[in-house]
């Protein structure tokens, strides 16, 4: 892993793109591990309509808006962030389960949550 200069070290704009691009490439493996267990949790699930549960996406949301201000983040970016990136893993998961059932697979296995 690529040291990135911290914002106070960066003395031109070359030194913050280059702390970006590096940062962005954390953020994706990031977010490829949590991919990761969407998939897994796809397995799990026996029915499309299990990919959505609006109680759990509040909660989830509204405690990551907190965290985010906490670190002096921007509370709607983040919620508008993973707004959307929940709602991409809900159609995947809705897709991948209707998938599953229409060629006869059942689930891998079934465990409670």
């Amino acid at each position: 892993m690529t040291k990135v200069k911290t914002p106070a070290e960066c003395v031109s704009k070359e030194d913050i793109r280059s702390a970006i691009d590096a940062l962005d490439e954390e953020l994706l493996a990031i977010f490829a591990r949590r991919q990761g267990y969407v998939r897994r949790m796809a397995e799990l699930k026996q029915h499309p309509d299990e990919a959505f549960d609006g109680e759990r996406i509040e909660t989830m949301v509204a405690a990551i808006k907190g965290r985010a201000e906490e670190l002096g983040l921007e509370g709607e970016q983040v919620d508008e962030v993973w707004r959307t990136l929940i709602a991409w893993n809900v159609a995947w998961e809705e897709r991948t389960i209707a998938a599953r059932l229409e060629a006869g697979e059942p689930g891998r296995q079934n465990t409670p949550d």
